[in-house]
């Protein structure tokens, strides 16, 4: 009988977080992302473009919609985002990439795994750039030349 009565409240809470009715189900889950996914874009929206006075945002370069987390586990999540370059050839893409990776490796209070890709279709050598702004190697590379870190500085420094 007790065997039975385990089940059945297993079952039911296992119902009750499936329908969202439970506070720490499903319903709850997709709020969580959101909220994670517009700290992430908050964080980004003030980098300035290397080139203009401007900021990404200002510019569309990136966008609330360009920013999705996923939990990967109760700790840790996958940010995942989507830059739009101003023009298909953009010289200083990867540089962008850049200063959104060293932002929010600074900056994001909650253990992450990052993924930063110029949005598909968006720029002529996508696929260069997208290897080269997420492989760690090349980063901590990049961030030991003095003048290109100097621009990063510039770029991701907050406004007063």
């Amino acid at each position: 009988m007790e065997r039975v009565s385990g089940l059945l409240s297993w079952t039911l809470s296992r119902v009750l977080w499936l329908s969202g009715l439970f506070e720490g189900g499903a319903a709850r889950q997709p709020r969580i992302m959101e909220e994670k996914a517009l700290e992430v874009y908050d964080l980004i929206r003030t980098i300035r473009d290397p080139e203009k006075p401007n900021t990404l945002e200002e510019l569309e370069v990136v966008t609330e919609s360009s920013v999705e987390v996923q939990e990967i586990n109760e700790e840790d999540y996958l940010v995942i985002i989507r830059f739009t370059p101003t023009v298909p050839h953009c010289s200083l893409a990867t540089l962008i990439g850049l200063c959104l990776r060293v932002k929010l490796q600074r900056c994001l209070p909650f253990k992450h795994k990052l993924e930063i890709y110029i949005s598909e279709g968006t720029h002529s050598t996508e696929e260069d750039i997208n290897k080269q702004i997420n492989d760690k190697e090349r980063v901590a590379a990049a961030m030991e030349n003095p003048n290109l870190r100097e621009i990063v500085e510039q770029c991701v420094l907050e406004p007063d």
